[in-house]
C-alpha cells in the first residue's frame, strides 16, 4: 500500500512539472484607471522618481527601504535603486523612454527576492474629464515561473498592488 501511494504521489508531482511547460512564455499584468487630472499632471508623477514615494503601492512597505537616485532627475536615464525587507526585495529601475504626457516606459531588474527582467509601461490618454492611465508589467516566464503559475498567477500577485498604486496615483494627482 505504501508504495502504491509514494507512486501516486511521484505521478503527481511528475504531472505538475510536465503541465508548468504548457505554460506561455511570458506574462503580462495590467491595471487601469481614470483620473480627474490633466495628463500633464499625471505624468510628471510617473516619469519622475522622486515623486513615486506619493503613490507607490511599495514604497510604505519597509520604512528602512534604502533608495539610490542616479541619472537625470525626470525622463530617459532616470534611475532609481532600491533594497529592503522581504516585502520589497532590491531591484533597480530606469525610464527608458518617456513622450511628454503620453508614456513612460520602464525597464525594471528585480534582483531580489526573485531575479527577473521586466518592462512597466505607463500609458496615458486625454479623456473629457482628465486621463485614463493604463499600467502594464510584462517580462518572460522562465520555468521556475512557470512552474509557480501552476499555483498561483502574475496577475493575482501584483494586480492588487497595481490597483494600489493607481488609486495613490488617482489622489496624489487629483489634489
Amino acid at each position: 500500500m505504501f508504495k502504491k501511494i509514494l507512486l501516486g504521489i511521484l505521478v503527481l508531482v511528475v504531472a505538475v512539472f510536465a503541465f508548468a511547460t504548457t505554460k506561455p512564455d511570458s506574462f503580462s499584468v495590467e491595471r487601469k484607471t481614470s483620473i480627474n487630472a490633466p495628463p500633464e499632471k499625471v505624468f510628471a508623477n510617473i516619469n519622475d522618481f522622486h515623486a513615486w514615494d506619493a503613490w507607490s503601492p511599495w514604497a510604505k512597505l519597509d520604512p528602512a527601504m534604502k533608495t539610490t537616485f542616479s541619472g537625470p532627475p525626470s525622463g530617459p536615464g532616470s534611475a532609481y535603486e532600491w533594497s529592503g525587507n522581504s516585502d520589497v526585495g532590491s531591484g533597480r529601475m530606469e525610464i527608458m523612454s518617456s513622450t511628454p504626457s503620453t508614456n513612460v516606459t520602464i525597464k525594471l531588474d528585480f534582483n531580489e527576492p526573485i531575479p527577473s527582467q521586466n518592462t512597466t509601461v505607463f500609458n496615458l490618454a486625454p479623456t473629457g474629464s482628465g486621463t485614463d492611465v493604463t499600467w502594464t508589467m510584462s517580462g518572460p516566464s522562465p520555468y521556475l515561473s512557470k512552474l509557480m503559475s501552476v499555483f498561483m498567477s502574475m496577475d493575482k500577485m501584483i494586480g492588487g498592488d497595481f490597483e494600489k498604486g493607481l488609486a495613490q496615483l488617482k489622489a496624489v494627482s487629483e489634489k
